[in-house]
């Protein structure tokens, strides 16, 4: 489980470290201020522990194990879901074929096949999705259901699984192999949604699309771009096989799209009138709302990284 290249160790003991100091800040502002409540704050980091701690722990363990907690993860987001939109009762055997898509994809990922990988979904399961609804005999709602099922699963199953496929890419830093590849990813997509947060906070004024996401700032938008792109340069070189001015690019993609995919999934929830899209994890609500960024910036990361070094 300690076979890990030295610089993804690293990245993983500075994860934890910070998270540390974020558990010892939050006792603090407890202890210093009894009168305030800081329950939602608390759970939120001991979430974040429960999530670090079972991702470094597959990734240590090996490239199997890691595959089958990223293809858990899209179980779970597919179901949740499909758990918040309406589906037709008709749909049922094509919701399990949806399902059936995960095991699959993930295969095609562990086998390294890249080009059924990268069609499987867009391509064979977009025809097969419709073909089996057509069969079902049921015609009302049925331009709705196949666009829903089919999103869905480009959303949960197709964008998730280039992380996984960052484990599977020729290693061309020996030094962060495939593991430094997905904690970049991973982490520089949350650092950008809280960076955004925390400069919104601080000094957003002018918001960008309030109709969808009020508390979106031009500000916060911006201090977050910033705040990435400097990291990226600085971090890319040492997790990625990408140099500094690759890193650059790959901050300002990451930041752009993590913006993106945070806002698709909010007029989501606006348009099915819920705030969360479940309860899944304490103090951060369902897993849709932990991986919205991501589903955006996995793809857009992967095939930058790949066309760019590989």
């Amino acid at each position: 489980m300690l076979n890990l290249p030295s610089h993804a160790g690293y990245a993983m003991g500075w994860v934890l470290s910070l998270l540390g100091l974020a558990s010892i800040v939050s006792y603090l502002l407890q202890y210093r201020h009894p009168e305030r409540d800081y329950t939602e704050l608390k759970k939120r980091i001991s979430s974040w522990w429960w999530m670090i701690g079972i991702l470094f722990i597959c990734l240590a363990i090996n490239t199997t194990t890691a595959l089958i907690l990223f293809a858990f993860i899209s179980f779970l987001a597919l179901k949740e879901f499909f758990s918040i939109v309406p589906l037709r009762l008709h749909d049922r055997r094509v919701v399990f074929l949806a399902y059936l898509a995960i095991p699959l994809q993930y295969y095609w990922v562990g086998i390294g096949w890249y080009g059924m990988f990268i069609i499987f979904i867009p391509v064979y399961v977009f025809l097969l999705l419709p073909m089996r609804m057509v069969l079902i005999g049921e015609t009302k709602g049925f331009i709705q259901s196949a666009g829903i099922i089919h999103w869905a699963s480009m959303l949960t199953v197709y964008c998730i699984s280039h992380v996984a496929y960052l484990l599977i890419l020729p290693v061309k830093n020996p030094q962060a192999g495939g593991v430094g590849l997905v904690i970049f990813i991973l982490f520089m997509t949350e650092l950008n949604d809280i960076s955004q947060y925390i400069a919104g906070k601080l000094f957003g004024k002018h918001k960008i699309i309030p109709k969808v996401s009020p508390n979106k700032t031009w500000e916060g938008f911006i201090g977050g771009l910033l705040t990435i792109s400097l990291l990226s340069t600085l971090v890319a070189p040492w997790l990625t096989p990408l140099n500094a001015w690759q890193g650059l690019g790959a901050g300002v993609l990451i930041s752009c799209a993590g913006f993106i995919g945070d806002v698709v999934i909010s007029s989501v929830k606006r348009d099915l009138a819920i705030k969360d899209s479940g309860t899944l994890i304490p103090g951060h609500g369902g897993i849709l709302d932990r991986l919205d960024s991501l589903m955006y910036t996995a793809p857009l990361f992967f095939h930058y990284c790949y066309y760019l070094a590989y």
